[in-house]
């Protein structure tokens, strides 16, 4: 396919605008949500949440977003092999709105049983995680498609898309955040689930800007819309997906343990060889063979880095609510507002970041994609290493300023603009033209083991007798720098592709 060469938005296709607000919508769903998770179960009953622990917490915490970057690979397979990236996007758009909606009736379930409100409530953590997996993949690989693959936008382009990504996760705990917090935890689940539909609606009406890019392989020839068939398979998917996961969740309880734990352990290795034959499959050559294994390597440096990262969602979180002075004049900040604090840092440091990239490569400076990720890494450890000293002064009781927190966000943001959409541009150069959805499958796999480590880390450090922070600042430092010791080996192995 030729690619689109228009420039009307920010110097990139229009095309980027649709899949720009698509995301951004996406991720305020899905952001408005996870500022509250934690919050809502650590929560007494009486206050309408479930009163579980801080470890309790992070452990569901851990699950649910890890499993969220699981679910990508059956998206990403269904989307190559039948699908098409535009049918699944949909499916997992329309799945994960009511899953929201599953999490805010849970919410306003008060006067129910506190058994029977959790089933609801994991129904719809379940029904968001499979969709998450349809959609999550599929749009990122349509934003590849907009480019060649040594077209110099395509990094840029990225960036502007993750942009939008960031403009979702800034304005959700603004909104969602504080309607849960603050006023009633359904609220703020409503408002996710309301973002997703707005979200849907938008990919709807802006079709029409994307060409062919992301139609089911049968047909992406010779049709550039959906026909009525297409609708009727994504309601069928739609419906299955809901009623597989809540069947799922209320019969899983009857099963006794040893036998859940197998079929889980089952299912997953089966997944891994179906994958492994699907990738073997469908690449041919030493060149391609090299450029995958770049991606598996990096993929391995991105389960350290989220591992980090992903705190934002837990300890920092807790920190943020116990430890930090949230009083402005006498209004008091949620703690959830800053979740939103990285996102504001995307927005402003995106288009430096873009810029920073392309006046490098005028220079032939610009760092290899290794190399990038290396120094994303440092940048982390240096933030937990800030984060560590802060929590030093918060003993005793002590309240310390918001200065601190928004200094280490910073450094993470640098950190994630470094290595995040970098990391998106890099599969869609190396993956073979047929894998492109599956291998983004396998990237956002490295995704969801980084957030289930992160969910484990205070667990570790506590059995160790380790401080969280510091261990943190230490491990990400060593991986740092392996990563960048052996940058130029890596480039190499990338075969000219930037």
């Amino acid at each position: 396919m030729t690619k689109d060469k228009n420039t009307s938005f920010f110097g990139h296709p229009m095309a980027l605008s649709s899949l720009f607000a698509t995301e951004m919508w996406e991720r305020f769903s899905y952001y408005g949500m996870r500022a509250l998770l934690v919050l809502f179960l650590t929560a007494s009953y009486a206050n309408g949440g479930f009163g579980l622990s801080e470890l309790e917490a992070f452990t569901i915490y851990g699950v649910f977003t890890g499993l969220v970057y699981v679910t990508p690979i059956l998206g990403g397979i269904l989307a190559d092999k039948i699908l098409g990236q535009r049918k699944a996007i949909y499916i997992g758009a329309v799945t994960m709105a009511i899953g929201q909606f599953t999490l805010a009736a849970s919410s306003m379930m008060v006067d129910m049983d506190l058994e029977a409100r959790k089933l609801i409530f994991f129904a719809g953590l379940g029904v968001l995680i499979f969709g998450n997996g349809f959609f999550k993949p599929n749009i990122s690989t349509m934003v590849g498609e907009l480019y060649d693959n040594n077209d110099p936008r395509k990094d840029g382009g990225f960036t502007i898309f993750y942009m939008g990504i960031n403009l979702g996760a800034f304005l959700s705990p603004m909104i969602a955040g504080s309607l849960g917090e603050q006023i009633a935890w359904e609220y703020g689940f409503l408002a996710a689930g309301i973002g997703m539909v707005i979200g849907t609606l938008w990919f709807y009406f802006r079709s029409h800007t994307l060409g062919n890019i992301g139609m089911p392989p049968a047909v992406k020839a010779v049709r550039n819309r959906l026909a009525a068939k297409d609708w009727g398979s994504i309601l069928f998917y739609v419906v299955i997906i809901v009623a597989v996961v809540y069947s799922f969740i209320y019969g899983w309880g009857s099963i006794p343990k040893a036998t859940g734990d197998l079929i889980i352990q089952v299912v997953a290795v089966a997944g891994i060889i179906y994958l492994l034959t699907n990738i073997f499959k469908g690449t041919k050559g030493r060149t391609e063979w090299s450029r995958i294994g770049v991606i598996f390597i990096l993929a391995i440096a991105n389960i350290f880095f989220w591992s980090g990262f992903e705190q934002a969602g837990s300890t920092l979180n807790i920190f943020a609510r116990d430890n930090v002075d949230r009083t402005i004049g006498t209004y008091e900040m949620a703690a959830s507002a800053f979740q939103g604090v990285n996102a504001i840092y995307i927005i402003l440091f995106a288009p430096v970041f873009t810029f920073l990239w392309s006046f490098l490569d005028k220079h032939r400076l610009n760092p290899n994609t290794p190399m990038k990720f290396g120094i994303g890494m440092l940048a982390l450890s240096t933030g937990f290493v800030v984060m560590a000293i802060a929590n030093g002064f918060a003993k005793d009781g002590n309240l310390v300023s918001p200065l601190w927190l928004l200094l280490v966000y910073l450094l993470h943001t640098w950190g994630e603009l470094c290595l995040s959409p970098i990391g998106l541009s890099m599969v869609t150069k190396l993956s073979p033209p047929k894998l492109v959805s599956t291998i983004m499958g396998v990237w956002m796999g490295s995704l969801a083991a980084g957030n289930f480590l992160a969910s484990q880390m205070k667990a570790i450090a506590l059995k160790f007798d380790l401080p969280i922070f510091w261990f943190i600042a230490g491990e990400t430092l060593i991986a740092a720098l392996i990563l960048m010791a052996i940058s130029p080996f890596l480039n190499r192995m990338m075969k000219g592709i930037k």
